[in-house]
Order: C-alpha cells, then sequence, then structure tokens
C-alpha cells in the first residue's frame, strides 16, 4: 500500500520544520517591494519535495548538519527562480492555483525577482564556503536552460524524437532533482564516486516524474493544469510521439495537421487526446516511466538497508503515482 507523503516526510518533519524557519529568514530583505514578493512566494510554498531528497539523501550515509540545511535553501532558491522565469517565458498567470508572479507584477519583476533569488543561492553558497555545492547546482542551472532552449527549437519544428524529448526533459526537470540528491548527499559526504551515482538515482527519478507531468495532460481536468495543454503549445511528449510514429502515413499527416493549425479548437485537440488513447500512447509511455523508476530504486540499493533509503523509496513511488 502506497503510503501518504505527510508519513513519508515524518522521519525528517523536525529537518524540514528547521529547514522552513531558515528559508523563510534568508527570504527577508530590506526592500519593500522585494519582500512583499517574497512573502507571497513563501506563502505559496508546493510539497518541500526537493528538499525531502535532499535530507534523505543526506541520511544515506551521513546525518543532516549545517551544509545540508544550506544545501536544501539553495536547491529550494533554484527551483522557485526557475519557476518564476518559467512562468515569464511561458507567459503563464497561474501556478499551483495561485498567480504567477509575472501575473501580479509584470515581467519585469519577475525576471529580476528570479535574478535576485539565483544570487541568493549563490551567495549563501560562496558564503559558507560551500563550493562544491555550488559546482552541483551550477550544473543542473547548465542543464536547465540548455534544456528549456532546445525544447523552444524542437517545439517549432514539432519534435517526434524520443531520443531528444528524454534529453529535453533530463535536462529541463531530472536535472534539478537530481542536484537535490547529489547535493543532499555530498553535504555530508565527500566521495565523488558515490555523489555521481547519487547524481544517477535523481535523474532516473526526475525522468520518472516528468513522465508522470505529461501522462496528466491526456488525463481528468482535475489535475491542476488544463488537459492538452502540451498540445496547445505543441509540445510533443512521449505519449504523442509514441502514438504519431506509429500511426498510418495518413494519420501521421493529419495528426501533424491538428497539432500545427487547430491546436487551439479544443473539439481538435480532443481529438488528438483520443487518438493517443486508442493508440497505446498511455501504456507505453507508463512503462517508461515504471521503468525509470525501478532503475532508480535498483540503483539505490547499493546503500545499505535504513529508515532513509525506505523513505527515500517510498518518496519515489509517490512522485510517480500522485493524483497531481
Amino acid at each position: 500500500m502506497q503510503r501518504s507523503l505527510t508519513d513519508i516526510k515524518a522521519p525528517i518533519e523536525k529537518e524540514l520544520e528547521i529547514f522552513e524557519a531558515k528559508f523563510r529568514q534568508s527570504m527577508k530583505t530590506k526592500v519593500a517591494l522585494l519582500d512583499k514578493i517574497m512573502y507571497y512566494i513563501v506563502q505559496r510554498k508546493g510539497k518541500q519535495v526537493r528538499p525531502m531528497f535532499v535530507f534523505f539523501c543526506a541520511k544515506l550515509l551521513g546525518n543532516v548538519d549545517e551544509a545540508t540545511y544550506r544545501g536544501a535553501a539553495l536547491i529550494e532558491l533554484l527551483h522557485t527562480a526557475s519557476l518564476i522565469h518559467d512562468d515569464v517565458v511561458d507567459d503563464a498567470y497561474e501556478r499551483r492555483g495561485f498567480f504567477s508572479v509575472n501575473a501580479l507584477w509584470k515581467n519585469k519583476i519577475a525576471v529580476l525577482v528570479g535574478d535576485y533569488l539565483l544570487s541568493r543561492g549563490l551567495l549563501l553558497s560562496v558564503e559558507n564556503d560551500d563550493f562544491h555545492l555550488l559546482k552541483l547546482v551550477s550544473r543542473a542551472v547548465k542543464d536547465m536552460s540548455e534544456g528549456e532552449l532546445l525544447q523552444i527549437e524542437r517545439t517549432r519544428r514539432l519534435n517526434l524524437d524520443e531520443e531528444i524529448y528524454f534529453d529535453i526533459i533530463r535536462q529541463k526537470t531530472a536535472t534539478l532533482i537530481a542536484s537535490a540528491c547529489a547535493v543532499g548527499f555530498a553535504s555530508v559526504n565527500q566521495d565523488k564516486d558515490l555523489q555521481e551515482q547519487v547524481w544517477q538515482i535523481g535523474e532516473k527519478i526526475g525522468i520518472a516524474f516528468q513522465i508522470k507531468d505529461d501522462l496528466f495532460d491526456y488525463g481528468q481536468a482535475d489535475i491542476g493544469k488544463p488537459t492538452g495543454i502540451d498540445i496547445q503549445e505543441k509540445k510533443l511528449t512521449l505519449p504523442l510521439i509514441y502514438a504519431i510514429n506509429n500511426a498510418s502515413k495518413a494519420d501521421q499527416r493529419h495528426l501533424i495537421y491538428l497539432i500545427k493549425n487547430h491546436n487551439k479548437n479544443k473539439e481538435k485537440v480532443r481529438e488528438v487526446i483520443d487518438y493517443v488513447h486508442k493508440s497505446g500512447g498511455m501504456e507505453y509511455t507508463k512503462a517508461a516511466m515504471y521503468k525509470y523508476r525501478q532503475d532508480a530504486i535498483d540503483q539505490l540499493k547499493q546503500f545499505p538497508h535504513s529508515d532513509a533509503r525506505q523513505s527515500l523509496e517510498d518518496l519515489i513511488w509517490f512522485v510517480t503515482e500522485r493524483k497531481k
């Protein structure tokens, strides 16, 4: 039976409370407008999944210390900055059911706030000589930027290549979870080979996480984002890539025509979604997600059995079985 997120995080409840207090403090500023925006951001925090990865990975072969808390803050600052910048890039005006920063304060301020959060993360690391953690996070920032640009490039000419799809989600999403896992582990253990192993585990988790997110686009409408939004934005994800690549030439032409020319028409989008379901695209995509999940769990078993490892396994199951 799958455990709830509340049960999974129970072993690190104390660490998360301490982290939250430290993170709130790190977001305070003397600039009134900025402080108001920081307060707005903190009040609308998500499930804290990435800090959970940080703390559980730190406990695989060590104990949480001050460097771990700074690492968790660094990851959360980067994550928050990337969400704000993504909303600007995507012209998105909602985030988790609330207005996005750019919706309330416009793009110019949103970009500057994202930059400010990144700078806070850099200073936090530099001032405490956490250069080994900063190196891991810088690797993630580079990957995320390249992934976003690759997706923009491929969206313009409709990506039908599975390999490119996996490159995009590895860089755009998986790398941040990989860095969360690696930063947590590296905050208490200096073994470079093991740090890379933990990064690879996190990357597999992140790919499975993003595949789950892509599946939502073809499911019900009560999942936090409108069904069919990826099709409307001409983003071809794995279910649709599979459906098109395994369709007849006539169906391929028709589907591509609909995506290129009628992607804002709800009925036409529904037609594409229905085709994906009939093609077996959902089953194929779920199988890929389950494989990445299992690969991550199998690789995790190289570490000694512990409450932290078990909780990490449960968290991997949670992010791939979640309802939204």
